[in-house]
């Protein structure tokens, strides 16, 4: 049997891998956006899994501290451990700040829990330098990603702090990373005022004297044995808050906090897999055109039609399968250079070689159609 694909291929070897290589960049492309969207939902759910409370206690109706603004009392952390079932509690803040440094300015989420507190998975996890937090007040421990090194001093609001540990991927679920400071020195940056309002109030003959003992939720943590949703619901409906679940929190904030930007990456990738088979078609067809006349002479002395659109099918199909060998390595090369997360997983790969090859046999339908129409006449007539 003559394998028609594989000397026509021989013939342009080098076109034929450069025109790969061209397709497999934006394959690699597809497979980065597929890692976005994954490292997206790692990042939603990283610091929930780090602090791994069974529910999480938050101003009434609203969604709590990662989708909405929730406000409530630190003391309810002592109301709740009196509630049977309820093993710990402790109160915790979220807010976003902006670091200062000397090369250039970080957005970063601080994360506001008492050291020494009961429930000991608030400490930052992922340690990869320094220690946690042993003191109440000026010790802060950041992510990698800020770029800040062990011992710097950082000044944040009015004060000066020390950073005495590092934590490697540890961000919000925006993509910013993570510091972690004591709960007295996060209500003090989060609920006083500056100086020059304090003095704007008194001159307007108002009392400027806030509350700092507010936080943005109370977590706590289910004796065995309790079942989490009949606790949840005792205590919303008498103390009139709002309490989610672990699980339920993980749902909010993948489909009410990065449901859009899923949505928005899932469009790009089905637009990015969609040109790309375009591409593959316009290219078959190309080099269909390039070799017409050959055809021509085929179809003259005789070779089938089924013969020599099996040479093009085939074509397309190595043309797909060395452009997704291509994307693979392009991807692999490049995915720990994007600012966010990016999470490569062997299964997505295996699902976008999959519809790669349905799309070459696809794309290869224009080249066989002009394979069908043909017209031997044409090798004659020179």
């Amino acid at each position: 049997m003559i394998h028609l694909a594989q000397k026509d291929i021989s013939h342009t070897f080098g076109k034929f891998i450069v025109t790969a290589m061209g397709v497999g960049m934006l394959l690699g492309i597809v497979l980065i956006m597929i890692g976005v969207y994954r490292g997206l939902i790692v990042d939603a759910t990283n610091l929930l899994d780090d602090v791994n409370a069974d529910i999480w206690v938050v101003q009434e109706n609203t969604l709590g501290p990662f989708a909405e603004s929730s406000r409530i009392h630190e003391d309810l952390k002592n109301t709740l451990k009196a509630i049977e079932g309820i093993d710990k509690a402790e109160a915790i803040t979220f807010q976003n700040i902006q670091l200062y440094t000397n090369s250039k300015p970080i957005r970063v989420e601080a994360v506001g829990f008492d050291p020494f507190g009961d429930i000991d998975p608030i400490n930052p996890l992922h340690l990869i330098k320094g220690r946690t937090l042993n003191r109440a007040h000026y010790e802060v421990v950041v992510s990698a990603e800020t770029g800040l090194n062990l011992h710097d001093h950082i000044d944040i609001g009015r004060d000066s702090y020390t950073i005495v540990g590092i934590t490697q991927k540890t961000v919000s679920s925006g993509g910013d990373p993570l510091i972690y400071m004591s709960l007295k020195d996060a209500q003090q940056l989060q609920f006083s005022y500056s100086n020059a309002t304090i003095r704007n109030d008194r001159d307007r003959g108002a009392v400027s004297n806030p509350d700092l003992h507010i936080v943005n939720a109370i977590i706590g943590t289910i004796k065995t044995g309790y079942n989490n949703n009949i606790i949840s619901d005792n205590i919303a409906r008498w103390k009139h808050l709002s309490v989610y679940t672990n699980n339920e929190q993980k749902e909010i904030l993948t489909k009410n906090v990065v449901e859009k930007s899923s949505k928005q990456i899932g469009l790009f990738t089905i637009i990015l897999v969609i040109v790309s088979t375009i591409i593959i078609g316009l290219i078959i067809y190309t080099m269909t055109l390039e070799k017409i006349k050959e055809i021509s002479i085929m179809k003259l002395i005789g070779i089938p039609d089924g013969v020599i659109i099996k040479m093009i099918v085939q074509e397309t199909v190595l043309l797909g399968f060395f452009a997704f060998i291509f994307g693979n390595i392009f991807s692999h090369l490049t995915y720990d250079k994007f600012p966010k997360r990016v999470i490569l997983e062997a299964p997505d790969a295996l699902t976008l070689f999959g519809v790669i090859l349905i799309a070459s046999v696809i794309a290869s339908f224009v080249g066989v159609a002009k394979v069908v129409h043909a017209d031997p006449t044409v090798a004659i007539g020179g």
